[in-house]
């Protein structure tokens, strides 16, 4: 097969000359390969990678460390959601782009047996981070397939709960990042980092409740960490016997708005926490819905802003909205009633991710799995095609989102 480049011919027919000798048989082998390597930067990283497999040139470039900082200027790419099942061994994604499925090599440090039990639990830019049954780090690049093992982690108590993990790279250059946990019991948080510059876990940090922040926390029944909690009928909270996908018990996000560097998770009892790192305080949002309606919730970050995914039900329907808080929460998208409409009475789970202006979301149930993508601007909801491997309909229960960047660095 000729690589893309060689059958790329920029021609111009003049209407009163012919053709022009300017642009006659002019094609990517004549570009000198700073410009050459420039224009190779901007394209999708599924078509930069099938041209590596047919032209030598496209292959070398590949390797190419002035490559590399060149896609590194790109500002952002299509999304693409590594997809979470519960066989571990293989990576399965959506590449948005081409809206089509792929496998990619799994990660080779992924594959030593210590490590087969490995979960992502967090992603940020090119990097998925995953954990170990040890509770330790291994961030990977997915794409490339490169892996770095994390020093290990040592905290003061050994029996605090982890409540969230989240992820954020360098945007300019993808070659440094951290990694945030926030830890313990309301209202007794603390917070812990990881510093890829530094190559070490940093000092954990208290975080105290904001002044006027009033404590939403509910009873509950914690012997099952597992569970996914709803709020019922009579306004108590009540376990399902729906687990939680173990991917995304820590489901969290972080946002930087006005220079404060904010982590949000779900609490046991449902509500939203937001611990400002950068002020080292925390605060619970109130409620979102009056407590008399099941739902699920995920928590998801589109375009540096927090926002709130909830599948609940009301009027003998289900409804699937997401909402934004600002001084009160608004809702910004709804799922259309005939789409949503069949998971009533399903006590479905819901995992989300967000990215760019997108919302992926997995709907899990005991009878069926479904994958939906969101459009937020247009407030699109497309259902996306059952994923086949080898011959075999695959259910996953959760998804993370990356860009694939060959230049994100571990």
């Amino acid at each position: 097969m000729e690589c893309i480049g060689r059958s790329v011919s920029l021609k111009r027919k003049s209407p009163e000359n012919g053709d022009n000798p300017l642009f006659s048989n002019f094609s990517l082998d004549d570009l000198n390969e700073d410009l050459f390597e420039r224009i190779l930067s901007w394209l999708p990283t599924s078509t930069f990678f099938r041209g590596t497999s047919v032209c030598k040139r496209w292959k070398s470039v590949a390797a190419s460390t002035s490559f590399k900082h060149a896609c590194s200027q790109i500002p952002s790419r299509e999304p693409w959601f590594l997809m979470v099942a519960p066989n571990l061994n293989q990576s399965v994604i959506f590449d948005t782009a081409e809206s089509s499925w792929k496998r990619l090599n799994h990660p080779p440090l992924l594959h030593e047996e210590s490590n087969q039990s490995c979960m992502p639990v967090a992603s940020s830019g090119g990097l998925i981070c995953h954990r170990k049954l040890s509770g330790d780090f291994i961030v990977s690049n997915p794409v490339t397939g490169s892996c770095s093992e994390l020093p290990p982690l040592h905290i003061s108590s050994q029996n605090q709960p982890l409540n969230a993990i989240v992820m954020r790279t360098a945007s300019k250059d993808q070659l440094s990042f951290r990694i945030v946990l926030v830890f313990g019991e309301l209202p007794n948080l603390v917070f812990k980092v990881y510093n890829s510059s530094s190559g070490c876990w940093e000092n954990e940090t208290a975080l105290r409740r904001k002044v006027g922040d009033i404590d939403n926390s509910m009873e509950y029944d914690s012997t099952d960490e597992n569970a996914v909690y709803f709020l019922s009928k009579g306004g108590i909270v009540v376990a399902s016997s729906l687990q939680r996908s173990a991917s995304k018990q820590y489901s969290s996000v972080v946002t930087n708005k006005d220079g404060n560097e904010i982590v949000y998770y779900l609490s046991s009892s449902g509500t939203v926490v937001a611990c400002n790192l950068t002020r080292k305080c925390f605060f619970e949002h109130p409620r979102l819905l009056p407590v008399f309606s099941e739902y699920s919730i995920d928590v998801v970050e589109c375009n540096g802003e927090m926002l709130i995914v909830l599948l609940s039900e009301f009027l003998e329907t289900a409804s699937l909205r997401v909402w934004k808080y600002d001084e009160g929460w608004h809702q910004i998208a709804a799922m259309p009633v005939a789409n949503s409409h069949e998971w009533f009475g399903k006590k479905a789970d819901i995992n989300c991710v967000g990215a760019g202006n997108q919302i992926f979301v997995c709907l899990n149930s005991p009878e069926i799995c479904t994958y939906v993508l969101c459009d937020l601007e247009t407030n699109k909801w497309v259902e996306l095609p059952k994923c086949c491997l080898n011959g075999e309909v695959m259910d996953f229960m959760s998804a993370f989102s990356f860009e694939p960047r060959i230049e994100a660095s571990v």
